[in-house]
């Protein structure tokens, strides 16, 4: 598996594919497609950092769990493909961007256009038994997001981290916070909405890359992909 990290990835996480736990994780993850289904697709695992490589990450974006239905996971948190119909959580970022920043929501959920300007779409999970949330937690996958976390926190050029949750707010100690900016706030699920709704992410994320001499993103997605 490690042979899938992309070309710009693969030397700065060099050291942690060769530590125990990441051979581990391939021998369970081998076993797993042998007796279940599993998602995203191999060839998609590393999906995020295929579409934003190291040198170009100017924002990081932290999801949980791949999404575990069928033909929903593609390897990028939030976003599903193209046809499929768009999660609830995805839905209500689609609102609060409308509110912070007037871009009406489009009728898909790929967001590969934000991967494309420099948003690493970052799950700390990076595959799931099909139908079975949280099914491979613990089993290595957190330690090997958290290296790319550091990994981009000891770039010089700065960066903004959106952490969305208890979950992704755990990742702030990861992240040298005098070099980079950091984005807090409710996690868009419907659990949590009424308090995302409101943050204002979108906006502060472009504010601070403006802070930081960077072009903003442009979150308005195409209508069709």
């Amino acid at each position: 598996m490690r042979e899938l990290i992309p070309a710009s990835w693969a030397p700065v996480l060099a050291a942690e594919t060769e530590q125990p736990y990441f051979a581990d994780l391939e021998a369970f993850l081998k076993t797993e497609r042998a007796e279940h289904q599993v998602f995203p697709p191999e060839d998609e695992v590393f999906a995020a950092l295929e579409a934003t490589p190291y040198e170009d990450v100017k924002v990081v974006l932290i999801g949980q769990d791949p999404y575990h239905d069928d033909g929903q996971a593609h390897g990028m948190c939030f976003s599903v493909r193209p046809g499929v119909r768009i999660p609830p959580s995805l839905r209500n970022m689609y609102k609060e961007l409308d509110t912070d920043l007037g871009v009406a929501p489009v009728k898909h959920g790929y967001l590969k256009a934000w991967a494309d300007q420099g948003v690493l779409l970052l799950n700390t999970v990076l595959t799931v038994r099909a139908h079975e949330p949280a099914s491979h937690k613990d089993r290595g996958w957190e330690k090997f997001t958290d290296a790319v976390i550091k990994d981009v926190s000891a770039r010089e050029k700065p960066v903004v981290f959106v952490l969305w949750g208890a979950h992704a707010k755990k990742k702030a100690k990861l992240i040298d916070a005098s070099r980079h900016a950091i984005v807090q706030g409710a996690h868009p699920s419907p659990l949590s909405a009424k308090l995302f709704f409101g943050s204002k992410p979108f906006s502060a994320v472009n504010e601070a890359l403006a802070g930081f001499g960077q072009e903003p993103i442009d979150w308005k997605l195409p209508e069709t992909v």
